[in-house]
């Protein structure tokens, strides 16, 4: 039998002749630097991939805000970080307390059941994330190797914000924690060494504004002498820490890096660092309070309370009668905005992270929110939404806290 190579199309054809402005849950858009650097491949193994993953551990540990020298960058998604996680501190006989709130935090869970470790689930009750009061009550009742958790919950907006309080908890009782900040590290502050993280996951995505693809994660010494002391044999190749280390600690052979992506990677650190991270914090800050006061002004209601409400992904809900799909529709084909559904929840969530974070883009999406919203029949201001917007764009210098 012989094959015919199949007739396709230029990638030129299928791409939109105007690409769409990514304001959902992830990926976010790039720079022209980040996607320059993501256009260049070199050798693996020589001495300029050398230097830079050099800096991009020096960088990563600004990001994280911790001296450990276990950065490791993952060839995969947030969730392959997530996995190497889990995989090399978990095991069959060991016990971790997950606390769920939604999609992402309760993926933590699954991936523990897969290499056999005992779970507990400790799940949040209704749009609110699981309060301190219940972490305190079930290390009460049992000791956990390990806590697992999201600082904030991609997939329905809320955010834990207890997480210090919960790590000093963990740490009393002996606990190892694992924080996913996918979407919030170097959106909001992250303080692994300060809080006592000992794991802490980033994917390129989101929070640091570069490519999907390629992740970043970062232990503690505690975490990385129970990697080292694992006996049972590791699963994993990719995934393993310690066999990663040997690229990412001495520049040895461990699988051919993605090159482009770790030279993204570098970049969108490198960005991070110039604009250091209060002043980043405040800008995210700012521009989702912004945004979401535009948001209710306009007429809409937002999903979480504001207590409890994450900045970096803003969660909307759907107007009483209007079509959820039908709304992003529109706003893709008309006005070439993209913004996410959800996994089960009837709400959009746009997102607020990097260079999402840009009043252009504000005005954008918040318009074509509320004119696509208005072509289903919902009674709308979209005028004073933007004034509101407008109005709440300004950043206070009195914020930005060294």
């Amino acid at each position: 039998m012989s094959f015919s190579p199949p007739k396709t199309q230029l990638l030129d054809t299928i791409l939109p002749s105007e690409p769409l402005l990514l304001m959902g849950a992830g990926p976010v858009p790039i720079s022209h630097a980040v996607s320059r650097a993501n256009g260049v491949v070199i050798n693996h193994l020589g001495e300029t991939m050398d230097k830079v993953v050099r800096n991009v551990k020096k960088m990563g540990r600004y990001a994280f805000q911790t001296v450990s020298d276990k950065i490791i960058g993952v060839s995969g998604p947030a969730s392959a970080a997530m996995e190497m996680a889990i995989a090399n501190i978990l095991w069959p006989g060991r016990s971790v307390l997950a606390l769920s709130m939604g999609t992402f935090s309760g993926r933590m869970a699954e991936m523990a059941k897969g290499v056999g470790a005992d779970v507990t689930l400790l799940k949040s009750n209704g749009i609110q994330p699981v309060r301190v009061e219940q972490v305190r009550e079930a290390l009460s009742k049992q000791n956990f190797d390990v806590i697992t958790l999201a600082q904030g919950e991609t997939s329905c907006g809320v955010e834990l914000k207890c997480l210090p309080e919960v790590a000093r908890l963990a740490k009393e009782n002996g606990a190892l924690v694992v924080v996913d900040a996918v979407c919030t590290l170097t959106t909001m502050p992250m303080q692994m060494d300060e809080w006592g993280i000992d794991i802490a996951i980033a994917g390129g995505q989101k929070g640091l504004s570069s490519i999907p693809g390629v992740s970043l994660i970062a232990f503690s010494e505690e975490a990385w002498k129970t990697v080292k002391s694992r006996k049972a044999r590791q699963p994993h190749w990719c995934l393993d820490a310690l066999r990663a280390q040997t690229f990412w600690g001495s520049q040895q052979y461990h699988y051919t890096a993605p090159v482009p992506g770790i030279l993204a990677l570098y970049e969108a650190l490198r960005q991070i660092c110039e604009e250091t991270l209060p002043v980043r914090f405040e800008r995210h800050r700012t521009s989702s309070i912004a945004l979401q006061a535009g948001v209710e002004t306009m007429g809409l209601q937002l999903f979480v309370p504001i207590k409890d409400r994450l900045n970096s992904v803003v969660a909307i809900q759907t107007p009483k009668d209007a079509d959820n799909a039908q709304i992003r529709k529109t706003m893709s084909n008309r006005f070439h905005v993209e913004i996410s559904g959800a996994f089960g929840l009837d709400i959009m969530r746009i997102g607020q992270m990097g260079e999402q974070c840009r009043s252009q883009n504000l005005f954008k999406v918040l318009y074509a929110l509320g004119m696509s919203c208005r072509q289903q029949g919902v009674d709308l201001d979209v005028s004073l939404g933007m004034a509101e917007l407008e109005r709440n764009l300004v950043i206070d210098p009195e914020n930005i806290v060294d």
